[in-house]
């Protein structure tokens, strides 16, 4: 625990981790390390020291979190105890479901396996063949 002029801080990678944004503390020091993560409008290391009022912003894959820290953590506990650590800003929920909605409408990718198998061929000769008549 730090103590600097009465104020608790902690290292943002720990908070970070505690705060349940990544699943390992390595992969939230990673992020801190390619700019995904924006501590007061400034890019930061992970020794960098978080404290209470500090706003973060957090990228991760497509989605972006603009929060507000309320409580410090070392300690990863459980779901709802990482969501009392921070409050998320109304604007950034709303252009995340924005987000979302548009990920939701665009057309599923079609993945092959591959070569079609030997019962694949045979299902798709039915299908051409109960279309030919």
């Amino acid at each position: 625990m730090n103590t600097n002029g009465g104020v608790e801080r902690y290292r943002i990678d720990k908070w970070l981790f505690a705060a349940r944004f990544f699943k390992t503390r390595s992969l939230a020091t990673e992020a801190i390390e390619r700019g995904r993560v924006v501590l007061n409008d400034q890019r930061v290391k992970p020794a960098k020291e978080v404290a209470v009022g500090d706003r973060l912003t957090i990228r991760i894959g497509n989605a972006q979190y603009v929060i507000k820290v309320l409580a410090l953590s070392n300690q990863r506990g459980s779901a709802t105890q990482a969501q009392q650590l921070y409050s998320e800003t109304d604007e950034s929920r709303q252009q995340r479901e924005i987000m979302a909605a548009r990920m939701k409408a665009q057309p599923q990718p079609f993945f092959s396996k591959g070569r079609p198998t030997k019962r694949d061929r045979r299902e798709i000769e039915r299908l051409i063949s109960s279309q030919d008549e």
